[in-house]
């Protein structure tokens, strides 16, 4: 089996430069991805059931973890051949937003997953990426990308200290940077002025009927200092309940929950419950 040639562009952007990675391969699942989207008029469709389609078209991707953590300096890394949970949910959000505004160049799929990825949509070395779900909602719902609905549907405040990554920095390289470091330091203090809601797991059987499909969901955690462990999206089934379409987990594919969603988390000793966060029309 050949190894995949990698290629590597160097683009002028917002006057520094930004180094892209991705295959050949990349381009061509894009490729489909907008062909297919064309011919099921899916810019016709909600948002949020677009985010779906596209979604759905990814189911049987594997998983692999650790996607975006690709050479020694930051770059837009694209990987549309493997998913971890994180990128399944940011592209299908992204090329969902292109279909929409009918942008279907691949520079028009960089920028748009550049906007979506890093702090007020600026790559700028290893701390601008927004590791931290919880931060991600914050951002991108400054920048109205989505609404954070977690309040509004039921939710409860999230009560949690944030500090996993600086106080576990041996699992993340680039940390060995003290600068990098005391930025990331930085960030957990800024969530930790925040004020979060989330949907404790024993009641998301009650607010079900207010989450929609093509929603986006983040399961919080009982781990120490972390505030989301796992991302995916709702997509209402036949049995009229809401379930879950993810990239579940080491050794395994894109796929759609069996159970409901409040079913799947009722199984898990480490997930507490949801923050739900909901795509907005672009503009």
């Amino acid at each position: 089996m050949k190894t995949p040639i990698i290629t590597i562009l160097f683009l002028l952007f917002n006057f520094s430069v930004q180094a892209q990675i991705y295959t050949p391969k990349d381009v061509e699942i894009f490729k489909k991805i907008i062909k297919n989207s064309k011919i099921d008029s899916l810019q016709k469709k909600s948002i949020g059931k677009i985010i779906v389609e596209i979604g759905k078209q990814f189911i049987g991707t594997d998983y692999v973890a650790h996607t975006l953590e690709v050479g020694s300096k930051e770059s837009l890394v694209v990987n549309l051949r493997k998913f971890d949970c994180t990128t399944f949910l940011d592209n299908s959000l992204v090329l969902a937003r292109l279909v929409k505004q009918n942008n279907t160049s691949f520079s028009d799929y960089t920028k748009e997953l550049t906007k979506e990825r890093y702090r007020n949509g600026k790559l700028n070395q290893y701390p601008s990426r927004l590791h931290y779900f919880s931060d991600w909602l914050y951002d991108a719902e400054k920048r109205g990308l989505i609404k954070n609905t977690s309040k509004e549907i039921g939710g409860e405040i999230y009560k949690k200290k944030i500090f996993f990554m600086s106080k576990n920095k041996k699992f993340y390289k680039q940390l060995s940077n003290n600068k990098f470091l005391k930025d990331i330091e930085q960030v957990e203090k800024e969530i930790n002025k925040r004020k979060y809601y989330y949907i404790p797991k024993e009641k998301i059987s009650k607010i079900e009927n207010k989450i929609r499909t093509g929603d986006l969901i983040a399961i919080t955690t009982n781990i120490k200092g972390l505030d989301i462990s796992h991302v995916g999206i709702a997509i209402k089934m036949d049995d009229g309940r809401i379930h879950y379409l993810h990239a579940p987990n080491v050794g395994q594919k894109v796929k759609i929950t069996k159970k409901p969603l409040a079913g799947y988390l009722a199984g898990n000793k480490l997930q507490t419950g949801i923050m739900v966060a909901r795509a907005l029309e672009p503009k």
